[in-house]
């Protein structure tokens, strides 16, 4: 087996809630590292001095556990390896296989002495069953494929390779970690980010909304991709998409704005994409129409539309969108005014706002870039982050930040 590589953000967070009393749900796309992590996982407990029969580590995926498809036959053979008088850890991965796993998960909770972690490639998983059944005894912890700085420690480069080159690989393949088997071949990298793809679409969505149809569900994933960072609406995505014809259908066909919400929320029920809504600054309210909807990775974006490099401002700002989610920002598209601020991050103690431009160089770019910014009243960080590498790096309190020193920061 290959050697896994340290994911400390994610680990950590695991072991900053071992042994709460609340069951630890990892959340993520599939092949985003979620079972190298469970793993990672089991062997620190191991190392932490967890005798090994009391950490029952299940992938519900493998055949070998065909025979749990069901939270009946799932509670029996788990409680077969559980005695009393010892506390005991139980690792479940991809736990949507078995039919109202949650039922044996809080029946695990109250019957024995356990600390429970499951993973699981939708958010159903967090749907009204599961927090009903265990109203605020569960913690989320959200998981991305690699930021840059993971890209870097997971990828060996020639040390002649520069920073920026090592990044457009970043901007062209993305951070599934499992392209690093394939060392930059590019044919073998966009097959194995097919496969994902396919699985998610076909498995993950189709399989389980038996309505949905599979061109219309491609198409709007392409609509996503060509159009990052773009504001739409499911009615104005609707209107584009109906009048585009194909093989079968070469005139078009109508599509709703209806079908179209319901598609974009199966994507990102699969963790595929993130919608953001957009936040009236001055009028400190969110609202309730036209949101942007950014991609959880690029390599899929490059390998559906092809790497253009006439996108790369909106790349970048996915890029950013993604590194905020990351550092656990709530982020909103700012509006002010007639004007938008490409992201206002929040912490409960904090506040940002981020203009994102593949250059300033330009004066009439920086001035476009500033005014948002220059229009907000208030005294929180403003950052307009490019690629420039410029000797100025402040115009008027505003810090201009390579985005390459932000992300590695």
């Amino acid at each position: 087996m290959d050697k896994l590589i340290e994911r400390p953000h994610y680990l950590n967070q695991l072991i900053e809630n071992k042994d709460v009393d609340l069951v630890k749900v990892v959340t993520g796309i599939r092949r985003c590292g979620k079972s190298s992590l469970m793993t990672l996982f089991h062997n620190y407990l191991a190392a932490s001095g967890v005798e090994e029969q009391q950490i029952i580590h299940i992938n519900l995926e493998s055949l070998k556990y065909r025979h749990l498809q069901d939270y009946l036959a799932f509670y029996d053979f788990v409680s077969e390896k559980i005695s009393e008088n010892k506390r005991y850890y139980l690792l479940f991965d991809e736990v949507q296989s078995v039919r109202h796993w949650e039922k044996a998960i809080e029946s695990f909770r109250l019957d024995y002495d356990v600390d429970i972690y499951i993973t699981g490639s939708n958010a159903y998983l967090l749907s009204s069953e599961l927090s009903t059944l265990l109203s605020g005894r569960y913690v989320e912890i959200r998981m991305l494929p690699l930021s840059f700085k993971e890209f870097l420690r997971f990828y060996k480069f020639q040390e002649n390779v520069s920073l920026d080159e090592q990044f457009q690989e970043y901007l062209k393949y993305g951070g599934m970690p499992i392209l690093r088997e394939y060392n930059f071949n590019e044919v073998r990298m966009n097959q194995a980010l097919e496969g994902i793809y396919a699985t998610i679409i076909l498995r993950d969505i189709l399989q389980r909304n038996p309505g949905v149809e599979q061109l219309t569900l491609e198409k709007v994933v392409r609509f996503l991709c060509s159009n990052i960072g773009s504001i739409t609406s499911p009615n104005n995505i609707g209107n584009v998409l109906s009048h585009e014809g194909d093989l079968q259908n070469p005139k078009g066909k109508n599509i709703a704005g209806k079908t179209i919400e319901k598609y974009i929320s199966l994507l990102q029920n699969a963790f595929f994409t993130y919608a953001v809504g957009r936040y009236d600054i001055k009028g400190k309210q969110l609202l309730k129409t036209l949101g942007k909807n950014y991609l959880c990775d690029m390599g899929f974006r490059n390998m559906l539309l092809g790497y253009r490099d006439a996108d790369r401002g909106h790349i970048l700002e996915n890029i950013v969108f993604l590194e905020l989610l990351r550092r656990d920002y709530h982020v909103y598209i700012g509006k002010v005014g007639d004007t938008e601020i490409d992201f206002v991050a929040e912490k409960p103690t904090q506040k940002l706002y981020i203009q994102v431009t593949e250059s300033i160089i330009a004066p009439e770019t920086r001035a476009r870039e500033l005014r948002p910014l220059q229009m907000v009243g208030d005294n929180y960080e403003k950052l307009l982050l490019s690629m420039d590498k410029s000797f100025i790096q402040s115009y008027d309190g505003i810090k201009a930040v390579n985005i390459i020193d932000w992300l590695l920061a």
